[in-house]
């Protein structure tokens, strides 16, 4: 069976190539005798590996000096407890911008462990917006300020980043990173789970300012502590290493591209792509404000909702799968991520606009 045009949110596309080359590896790294997955962490041949990876991040996303890079297990929602954990140091509020699930989610778990501020929600709006920039009520003084800039389920995606003065910023960026070229200097801490953009589940980014770390509220457990991950080279315990591994030849991957610049252009037109052909038709209609349109993660609908299974089915028997939109949005989402090729966004419209001629 060929490979289909896979439109999943996550866990998503990977490069093809990666999967040849990870093939070709499978039973035998580099003359080692074995898999990447029988190797020893603390071995010479994996913490090659490793290392690697962590300096090909570095290099594509201009990571400074005074940032520790950590590759976490946890999936980033992990990280919804560790942040406060870790980042309040003393303070007892933190900033919180709303713009749909996956901020709720955050917020939450944050709410075990400080008191809250919402700087700013969309939830009124049903989530289709961003936040101006001018309506952020940023509390002088906060341990820090959270946002998530691409919500995967509702497709919105802030055009600016925020500006927090000495606060930290803090962004959940699991499923826009590495999809463009990103000011790490701006933030405090950025943090993502792989299963998006950059590998498959069970790895976790946190990438974090150095005077960020050593300070942890009381109770914490080890594994949340960045302080401890920082001084074990992300090695306290075994950690996820296939997947590890996997990232590292998508940043390789991502290298050949050229690097985030070159995937930004590719990310630009492909989405440009996807929405002109929505924004051309009656049939179809994207729910998010133009200015907060997500480049990752594209919900639709049909201007007949009863007509959403013949799509899904027909969509599917053409090869383009994992369309449905989440349950608690309905419609269609195409997810576009890095590793989804230009040929499946123009064989989606395609298949989009015959649909409409057969079905409208």
């Amino acid at each position: 069976m060929s490979r289909v045009f896979n439109f999943s949110a996550g866990p998503a596309v990977l490069p093809e190539e990666v999967l040849k080359q990870s093939q070709e590896e499978m039973l035998d790294w580099h003359d080692a005798g074995m898999s990447v997955m029988e190797m020893s962490h603390r071995g010479k041949a994996y913490l090659s590996i490793a290392q690697q990876a962590e300096a090909d991040l570095r290099e594509l996303m201009a990571v400074p000096d005074n940032y520790k890079v950590l590759f976490l297990q946890g999936g980033a929602s992990s990280q919804f407890a560790a942040i406060p954990m870790n980042l309040l140091r003393g303070k007892s509020i933190a900033d919180y911008i709303n713009t749909g699930a996956w901020s709720k989610k955050a917020i939450a778990e944050a709410k075990r462990y400080c008191k809250v501020h919402l700087a700013a929600s969309t939830e009124e709006s049903n989530f289709t917006s961003t936040p101006q920039e001018d309506e952020l009520s940023l509390t002088p003084g906060a341990a820090y300020v959270h946002y998530t800039p691409n919500e995967t389920i509702g497709g919105v995606e802030f055009p600016y980043v925020p500006q927090s003065a000495e606060v930290p910023l803090v962004a959940d960026m699991s499923s826009t990173i590495l999809s463009r070229p990103v000011d790490v200097s701006q933030y405090g801490l950025i943090y993502a789970g792989a299963q998006k953009n950059m590998g498959p589940a069970g790895l976790t980014l946190v990438i974090v300012r150095d005077d960020l770390i050593g300070e942890v509220i009381d109770g914490t457990p080890t594994m949340f502590n960045y302080q401890t991950q920082a001084d074990n080279d992300s090695m306290y315990n075994t950690p996820p290493t296939y997947s590890w591994y996997l990232a590292g030849l998508v940043f390789q991957w991502l290298k050949g591209k050229g690097g985030l610049e070159g995937m930004a252009e590719i990310n630009r037109r492909k989405s440009g792509l996807l929405y002109d052909a929505i924004d051309a038709s009656d049939f179809y209609a994207n729910p998010v404000a133009v200015n907060s349109r997500s480049w990752m993660n594209v919900p639709f609908t049909l201007a007949n909702a009863e007509l959403d299974d013949k799509f899904l089915q027909l969509a599917a028997e053409q090869g383009l799968q994992t369309l449905k939109g989440h349950r608690s949005v309905g419609g269609m989402r195409a997810s576009i991520y890095n590793a989804m090729p230009e040929e499946g966004v123009k064989a989606l419209v395609d298949f989009m606009a015959e649909f409409e001629r057969t079905q409208g």
